[in-house]
């Protein structure tokens, strides 16, 4: 039995055993309203608004991509390079400019297609209706 009343939902529990019968009254509290109560607004994000951008690069993880042997300075700047390339080209070129930064030992790429394509997309790549879907990534990559 569930009744709900004003964001609590009470429950009644009731467990036949062979040593008597368990009644227990559970009540569960909405997430909403446990918010509320510990003094935690919630924020609803509205469809198609961006993700805030950080204040600085450290609070940002760094591209998987990246080669180990680059200094820090030439991580940031290779991170950038991607994040900026994911975001304003196509798939070709994407393609074709990580597969040439590998050459010049900027960036390893994975072997796994699907690993790729999730760490672009983490990046700023577009996906979904107005972007690549993961089986055209598999066509190029």
């Amino acid at each position: 039995m569930s009744k709900d009343f004003s964001g609590v939902t009470h429950y009644t529990h009731v467990d036949v055993q062979p040593g008597g019968i368990n009644i227990q009254n559970v009540e569960h509290l909405h997430q909403a309203d446990i918010l509320e109560k510990l003094g935690i607004e919630l924020e609803v994000k509205k469809k198609g608004e961006a993700n805030p951008e950080p204040a600085n690069l450290e609070e940002e993880e760094l591209c998987h991509f990246i080669h180990p042997e680059l200094d820090e300075a030439e991580q940031k700047k290779v991170h950038n390079e991607i994040k900026n390339l994911v975001s304003r080209h196509q798939l070709r070129d994407i393609i074709i400019y990580l597969k040439g930064m590998a050459k010049e030992k900027r960036v390893l790429l994975p072997q796994s297609a699907d690993n790729a394509y999730r760490e672009l997309v983490r990046m700023g790549m577009p996906d979904g209706e107005k972007g690549f879907s993961l089986k055209t990534f598999y066509r190029e990559y």
